[in-house]
This record gives structure tokens, sequence and C-alpha cells, in this order.
């Protein structure tokens, strides 16, 4: 797992499995976000991870986004998401690419 810091509260990286979450929250990551839809191919099913983040205390949210094609709606429910997340929060989509582009938008929409 290559996990990339962005700042003090936010962090991308690739798919997540359920195992991996305890060090997730070991890290100190208080919320994980999957922006990967349960239906691209790869893909861990979203709910396994949600549980196993439940499990470990963590925060968790779905915002399945289209790689390639993030809207106006993920990018205003991003938002939303990490006003009411508890932080540090560590977003994951397949490579972490889509995340990070996510969040960058969120950024540029606060201005």
């Amino acid at each position: 797992m290559d996990i990339r810091k962005v700042n003090e509260d936010f962090a991308v990286t690739g798919q997540i499995a359920p195992v991996q979450v305890a060090e997730i929250a070991g890290a100190g990551f208080k919320s994980i976000v999957c922006n990967r839809p349960d239906t691209e191919d790869g893909a861990v099913p979203h709910d396994a991870v949600e549980e196993a983040a439940r499990e470990a205390g963590l925060e968790f949210r779905f915002l399945p986004v289209v790689s390639g094609a993030i809207t106006e709606e993920n990018v205003r429910d991003m938002a939303a998401i990490l006003e009411d997340l508890p932080r540090p929060v560590l977003a994951y989509c397949r490579s972490g690419a889509r995340c990070l582009n996510l969040y960058g938008l969120v950024q540029e929409m606060k201005g």
C-alpha cells in the first residue's frame, strides 16, 4: 500500500483490502473515502472495506467517481464529505490519481 500524503488532513492510495484497514487505523487515519465504483474491473466491493473500517473505529464514505469523468456533483459531494469527516482522511481508488484530482478540484472550488 502506497499512501501519498497531500497534507496533514488528506492522503490518497490505490485500492485497499479489508485486511489493510487495521494498518490504516494504526497510521493515524480517522476516515476512509472510497472513490472507486464497485463495478470497475478489479475493485474490491466497498461494503467489505466499509465493514472493516467500522470495526476499526474509522468513518467510511462511498463516493464512486468514474475515471476520467469527474463531475461538478462529484466535486460538491466530496467537499461536503471532507467537511463532515474526522481527519486525517485517506481516499482510495484504483491508483489514487482520481482521488488526488478530485481533491484538487475541491480545493479550486473552495478558492
